[in-house]
C-alpha cells in the first residue's frame, strides 16, 4: 500500500484516522502541527499528506505553499465544512482532494486510493479513460463516443473528465463545484443541473432515459457503462 502522513491537531480524530489506514493496509506516521508534519514530509518523503485546515500553529493553506515549494507529494486536505473558502484556495493551490469532517477511515482509505491512482497514472503519461463506448483522451481534451468523436466546451470536458476517472462512483454535486468550478458549496446546485442536461444531450441521452449519466436522487451523478443487452432481447 502506501506511506501516508496526517497532519491532524485533534487528538481525538487523528488516533482513529492512524489505526484506521494501518488497518486498510497502509504504513501511518502523524503530526499534531502544522510544522511538525512539514518536517515529517521533509525528512520521510511520503505516498500521501491529508492536511487538516485548521491547525494550531500555522493554517493548513500556508503548510500546503511550504509543502508545495519542495514536494509535489499527493495532497488530502481535510476540512470542517465545505462552504469554506479556504477549501477552494487550497484546491488552487495545489491539493489533489478534500474530505469534508465527519468522514470514516473508510472514506478516506478510498479517497488516498484514488489520488494515488490518478498521480501514478499521471506519471505514465497521457492517459484515456475508457467506459464503455465512451473514451476520454485527457491529454487531447477530446471525446468520442462509439468511435465518434463529441464536441464538448471545455467545462463540460472538465465535468465528463472528473466523472470519468470514478467510474460506478456517485460524486455528489457539492463535489462538482469544487473540484471542476473551484467554486464553494452555497446550497445551489443550478449550474450542475444545467451543464449535466447539456452533456446528457451530447452524449444522446436524457435525464429521464440515462445510458451513461445516472442521476441518484438527492446525492449527485454516476458515469457508468450501459448495460448490454441480453441474447433474449436482441
Amino acid at each position: 500500500m502506501a506511506e501516508v502522513l496526517i497532519i491532524e491537531d485533534d487528538d481525538r480524530i487523528r488516533p482513529l484516522l492512524v489505526r484506521g489506514l494501518r488497518e486498510a493496509g497502509h504504513t501511518v506516521t502523524s503530526a499534531p502541527t502544522g510544522m511538525g508534519g512539514l518536517q515529517l514530509a521533509v525528512d520521510s518523503s511520503p505516498d500521501l499528506v491529508v492536511l487538516d485546515l485548521g491547525l494550531p500553529d500555522v493554517d493548513g493553506t500556508q503548510v500546503l505553499s511550504m509543502l508545495r515549494a519542495v514536494s509535489q507529494v499527493p495532497v488530502i486536505i481535510a476540512s470542517a465544512r465545505a462552504d469554506d473558502p479556504s477549501l477552494v484556495g487550497a484546491l488552487d493551490a495545489g491539493a489533489d482532494d478534500y474530505v469534508v469532517k465527519p468522514f470514516t477511515s473508510a472514506q478516506l482509505d478510498a479517497r488516498v486510493r484514488a489520488v494515488l491512482r490518478r498521480a501514478a497514472s499521471g506519471r505514465e503519461g497521457p492517459r484515456t479513460l475508457t467506459v464503455g463506448g465512451l473514451s476520454v483522451d485527457l491529454a487531447g481534451r477530446r471525446v468520442h463516443l462509439d468511435g465518434a468523436e463529441v464536441e464538448l466546451t471545455p467545462r463540460e470536458f472538465d465535468l465528463l473528465a472528473h466523472l470519468a476517472e470514478r467510474p460506478g462512483e456517485v460524486v455528489t454535486k457539492r463535489d462538482l463545484l469544487v473540484e471542476v468550478w473551484r467554486q464553494p458549496w452555497g446550497g445551489s446546485d443550478k449550474t450542475v443541473d444545467v451543464h449535466l442536461s447539456w452533456l446528457r444531450r451530447k452524449l444522446g441521452e436524457t435525464a429521464a432515459d440515462p445510458r451513461y449519466l445516472t442521476t441518484v436522487r438527492g446525492v449527485g451523478v454516476r458515469l457508468t457503462a450501459p448495460d448490454l443487452p441480453s441474447p433474449q432481447d436482441g
